[in-house]
């Protein structure tokens, strides 16, 4: 077989999987880890059991790359726009963040709370993409990406409380009197700033990013951008 030929392969192997990737973020959106056999999970795939665990090993190891995947696509909607200016950044951020839960309620439940049980596997990637997120907040309000111990700290407390809201509203979408994710958004950036203005109380040398004190009755600059899909 030739290179050429080789990466034919590759390239149909990795669409394939893929598939199955997604698939099986569907199937675990709607039916509990320990409900779903292999027996299920190939014949709603359409395939032979064989080739899944070809690709993943076992039912674990595809669990955790349906998670994995998962949290890729969270961190890369979160994280996009890197050309956008520091605070235009961290609203898009915001927004991305939100956007992902809204249309994956399931998923965004599994990555916020470790999955199955305590999985010590699913919550180490679960930390890894907090660090990530966090990160990508210090780099649009700071310019970089590694912070002093206590700045990072309140980053990570206001982080936790994004998760148990958007937990929260993502439970209670289509309910009365529920905010929009633009309303929701406009609120965590208030938060966010109060966050940064605090952490410069303590770390003077990270001073919070212009209009971080903006007044409470100037509510349009504080609307996060909606402008992704």
């Amino acid at each position: 077989m030739n290179n050429s030929q080789q990466r034919g392969v590759t390239g149909r192997s990795q669409v394939r999987k893929a598939e199955l990737i997604a698939t099986g973020r569907k199937l675990f959106a709607d039916t509990s880890y320990d409900a779903l056999s292999m027996d299920d999970i190939a014949k709603q795939a359409g395939v032979a059991k064989g080739l899944i665990y070809y690709y993943f090993t076992s039912k674990r190891g595809y669990y955790l790359a349906i998670v994995e995947d998962s949290l890729a696509e969270l961190v890369a909607r979160a994280g996009g726009d890197t050309d956008l200016p520091g605070v235009e950044r961290v609203r898009r951020t915001i927004d991305g963040y939100l956007h992902y839960a809204e249309h994956h309620h399931a998923a965004y439940r599994t990555i916020v709370t470790g999955g199955v049980g305590s999985d010590a596997e699913v919550l180490a990637i679960r930390d890894s993409v907090r660090e990530e997120l966090v990160a990508t907040i210090a780099e649009g309000a700071y310019g970089r990406r590694t912070l002093p111990p206590i700045a990072r700290l309140a980053l990570v407390g206001w982080l936790s409380a994004v998760e148990g809201t958007t937990l929260d509203w993502t439970g209670a979408l289509g309910a009365p009197d529920q905010p929009d994710r633009a309303a929701l958004g406009a609120l965590l950036v208030r938060q966010l700033r109060a966050t940064l203005t605090v952490i410069e109380e303590f770390v003077p040398e990270c001073p919070a990013p212009p209009n971080a004190e903006e007044p409470s009755d100037r509510r349009g600059d504080l609307a996060p951008v909606t402008g992704s899909p």
